[in-house]
């Protein structure tokens, strides 16, 4: 027993050691070969004021007079710039990237937040202002993954004179409706692959015909997505090993900061967040912008429906506007296939043209 009790408590102190070791909580600069600062890089963390609540960002690019961009995450309340970091740099090459944490989220979490979709709408139109200032640039561009696309394209269509662009990725729709879709598609695919232990938890909880996702629906989704392979990106069968670890292993927050990232996450603020994500009829919201719109879908992805995001865009009344299927991605083409993204930044968006875009 004393064994056992030693052994438990000598790993805690390891794993304890390990977190406040890679926990700085700061911003790594960008380096060239030889190992001396880029020039004319920036690599920052603050915190901002905005609409009367102090909230976290990162701003990084490898050359601070190149367009900025700013990044809405997902979730809700999951901040993704300790994520980027897993993965080849592409934002930070062409922009200046203002990598910020929502409202109740990461290094914006406050346990009295007051979190709607109308007031990150607000925020970000707010968080742009800055930006435009602290720059010196009109318009910037507007980027929203996921949870983030429901709040980024409602911002751009409200305050157009704002933005070059919006860069939809992995679209939000009518998330109920795509929920349902996914589920049809996950019943299906464990019948067929003989996993009756998966299709009867499914078969408990029949989420077509509820208006509402409970709880348990919830907690089954993601791991029965990444198993799939139609979750946060095409090849990660672990939420543990693909995006909790290496939020925790990550040195850009404090062991606080990536508690408070947690706490957020799964706060009543979040929670409260995703009911209203699910009963947004975005297209009955949104259907006309004045800034030319790009929509950006892994071929893969259940998380956001592919087909209900390509339907909408077909809808959507724009000056300019293109759908890029990225065949090898699930949710999270611009981690999965970081070239592709490049190639479509340099010469779509940044060239204000549609000349790489799925052909109708």
């Amino acid at each position: 027993m004393l064994i056992a009790i030693g052994t438990i408590v000598g790993a805690l102190l390891v794993l304890i050691a390990a977190l406040l070791m890679t926990s700085a909580g700061v911003s790594p600069t960008f380096r060239d070969a030889s190992g001396q600062v880029v020039a004319n890089s920036i690599s920052e963390k603050l915190r901002v004021e905005i609409n009367g609540a102090e909230q976290g960002m990162f701003i990084v690019g490898k050359d601070r007079t190149r367009p900025v961009l700013l990044f809405l995450h997902g979730g809700p309340g999951m901040p993704e710039f300790a994520l980027s970091r897993n993965y080849p740099s592409v934002l930070e090459d062409l922009f200046v990237v203002c990598w910020w944490d929502f409202r109740g989220s990461g290094l914006s979490y406050r346990s009295d937040a007051s979190v709607t979709l109308e007031q990150l709408v607000l925020d970000t139109i707010a968080v742009t202002t800055y930006l435009r200032q602290r720059f010196g640039q009109d318009k910037v561009y507007l980027m929203g993954h996921s949870g983030g696309s429901l709040v980024g394209i409602q911002a751009a269509a409200r305050a157009p004179e704002l933005y070059h662009s919006y860069i939809g990725v992995a679209q939000i729709t009518q998330q109920m409706d795509s929920e349902k879709l996914a589920y049809r598609f996950m019943r299906e695919q464990f019948a067929a692959l003989g996993d009756r232990k998966m299709v009867d938890a499914l078969d408990r909880i029949p989420l077509p015909q509820l208006q509402t996702m409970p709880a348990e629906y919830r907690a089954l989704r993601d791991g029965a997505m990444h198993a799939l392979g139609v979750g946060t990106t095409h090849t990660m069968r672990s939420v543990v090993t693909g995006i909790f670890l290496p939020i925790m292993l990550s040195p850009v927050y404090t062991l606080r900061e990536k508690i408070d990232l947690w706490r957020g996450k799964w706060s009543a603020q979040s929670t409260n967040m995703w009911n209203e994500l699910l009963a947004t009829d975005l297209p009955a919201i949104v259907p006309r912008i004045s800034v030319p719109v790009y929509f950006l879908h892994g071929k893969y992805d259940y998380t956001v429906s592919y087909d209900m995001a390509r339907d909408y865009l077909d809808r959507l009344e724009a000056p300019l506007k293109g759908f890029y299927t990225f065949d090898e991605s699930a949710h999270s083409p611009l981690f999965e296939e970081p070239e592709r993204m490049r190639q479509i930044l340099e010469d779509d968006v940044l060239a204000g043209s549609v000349s790489r875009a799925d052909r109708p």
